[in-house]
């Protein structure tokens, strides 16, 4: 579906990951191939630089705590290196997810007491690098989850930090996680979690609207009609679409304005324009065209899914 001109632009990518998760979603080659760009990905670009500042704990050196200063702490940078691509047996990104869930569960702050009403988008965050990590088993993630479903079937996700409306990024990044989950451990409620997340993203508002609740004199948040990348703890349109591709459900009715309009935002050359809206705050992942790289990758591979 794509030219070879998009996919030739894409593996000119200066970042690695960029490169083999073309290779490996877009792009027949052979395991030889792959396997030499999986090794570049340890050696050089934005995965060694980040896991630099790993310290033994498995904690980040820049950490106030583990969720600030956004976006280098540990919290955010294990998101991140998940969505790079990070070997998932690599032993410092393992230790960070074991970290975060200790920090998150056992910690003498109690936030999963302080926050187990709230905070979908963070929770749905832990369990989506913690699953990335491959600890599929522990059983401190069946607390997450129970979490998440509590949230979509029992607070009909609303939010304090959403002046206690249902919260659009809590869904989304909700699905997204829960996509992530082995078919073997979707429960029933998880399944009823998700087709709510579904409901409420796709049939009682619009995504492409974004008429979601907002408190009085709210507005529609400008990053949701971007194509960004990285998010962190927000969610936009394309989130949402990547959810819908890992959860195979881009079939959905509610879907297909949201589909359209990703295929308008496709410029001349093919490719799509991203945006980095938080630059300044997080890792370097180089310049404008690699975020163009990223977005257009994701694009792509939902358009596959169509």
């Amino acid at each position: 579906m794509f030219s070879e001109a998009f996919t030739a632009w894409l593996l000119q990518a200066e970042t690695p990951s960029i490169r083999f998760l073309t290779m490996q979603k877009l792009n027949a080659v052979s395991e030889q191939e792959l396997q030499q760009v999986r090794t570049e990905l340890d050696e050089c670009g934005p995965i060694p630089s980040i896991l630099s500042r790993q310290v033994q704990a498995g904690s980040w050196s820049v950490d106030k705590s583990f969720y600030t200063p956004k976006y280098t702490s540990t919290h955010w940078s294990m998101l991140l290196l998940s969505e790079l691509a990070v070997d998932s047996t690599n032993p410092h990104f393992r230790s960070g997810a074991d970290y975060m869930l200790s920090a998150a569960l056992e910690h003498p702050l109690r936030w999963f007491e302080a926050y187990q009403n709230d905070l979908a988008c963070f929770w749905a965050n832990l369990l989506r690098y913690a699953l990335k990590a491959g600890i599929h088993d522990d059983l401190r993630l069946d607390a997450i989850v129970g979490l998440l479903v509590d949230n979509a079937m029992r607070s009909e996700w609303r939010c304090r930090y959403n002046y206690k409306l249902p919260c659009a990024w809590g869904a989304a990044r909700a699905l997204w996680s829960l996509a992530a989950l082995p078919p073997y451990s979707r429960s029933p409620q998880v399944d009823a979690a998700i087709q709510s997340g579904l409901s409420f993203l796709l049939d009682e508002y619009s995504l492409v609207e974004a008429n979601y609740p907002v408190h009085e004199g709210g507005k529609i948040n400008e990053l949701w009609s971007r194509l960004n990348f990285p998010l962190f703890y927000k969610a936009d349109i394309l989130l949402v679409l990547r959810a819908l591709a890992e959860l195979g459900e881009l079939s959905q009715p509610g879907a297909a304005p949201a589909l359209e309009w990703l295929l308008n935002r496709r410029n001349a050359a093919g490719r799509w324009r991203g945006s980095n809206p938080f630059r300044s705050r997080t890792w370097q992942l180089g310049g404008q065209e690699e975020i163009d790289r990223w977005v257009s990758l994701q694009a792509a591979l939902i358009v596959e899914y169509t």
